[in-house]
């Protein structure tokens, strides 16, 4: 997106919350691939639709540092929970420090370890998903997942656009080939309704019938 453009964008949202704007800054300043943060634009996205929904249970699969999750969990209805997986457990540490200054740590219950074999330990229906993991995964994250979603509930994945790659059956990127085989078995699939956003790098909004 153009520089000014997405500067227009910001400057004419409702501005970040201070804990985000620090979670944020941080992240840059200590993790190896920091732009994998949501970030303040995708961020008030997540959080408008989580309060659109007004969801009893949301779960996220990839916390990173926490961004995202504080973004859905401000949507939670009174008593509801968000469950967010990480398999990378040296940030679990860091991502339960912003979830504390938040203020929203008793809503947000924090798993580390593999999705895909956490998932179905879960004994819990989810009126909201959201995915932005291993690329290479997410044809098994839909699949282990979409049966404890409930009717009407919504499943988000990030970075459906990989770049642009998406494009390109041609490649060898593991993680773009990840992407195409996701949206193709999305595209096929007729009990749900389906919208990608050009944010960022790609959001696909499903919603199950």
């Amino acid at each position: 997106m153009n520089g000014n453009l997405e500067k227009y964008l910001l400057d004419n949202s409702s501005p970040e919350d201070p804990v985000l704007d620090e979670l944020y800054r941080q992240t840059h300043a200590r993790f190896v691939n920091p732009n994998m943060i949501s970030g303040h634009l995708q961020g008030r996205l997540l959080e408008m639709i989580s309060k659109m929904i007004q969801p009893e249970n949301i779960l996220e699969i990839g916390t990173f540092t926490g961004y995202s999750a504080i973004c859905l969990a401000k949507g939670l209805r009174p008593g509801g929970k968000l469950i967010t997986i990480e398999l990378n457990d040296e940030l679990t540490t860091f991502a339960g420090l912003y979830f504390e200054k938040s203020g929203l740590s008793s809503s947000i219950e924090q798993r580390t370890g593999n999705a895909l074999d956490i998932i179905p330990q879960l004994d819990i229906l989810f009126d909201l998903v959201f995915i932005d993991a291993d690329k290479r995964e997410y044809v098994d994250y839909y699949r282990v997942l979409f049966d404890i979603v409930k009717s009407g509930g919504f499943i988000l994945a990030d970075n459906v656009l990989w770049g642009g790659k998406a494009l390109d059956k041609n490649t060898r990127d593991p993680q773009a080939k990840g992407i195409i085989d996701f949206n193709e078995m999305i595209r096929k699939q007729n009990d749900i309704e389906r919208l990608i956003l050009p944010l960022r790098d790609g959001l696909l909004i499903v919603r199950k019938k």
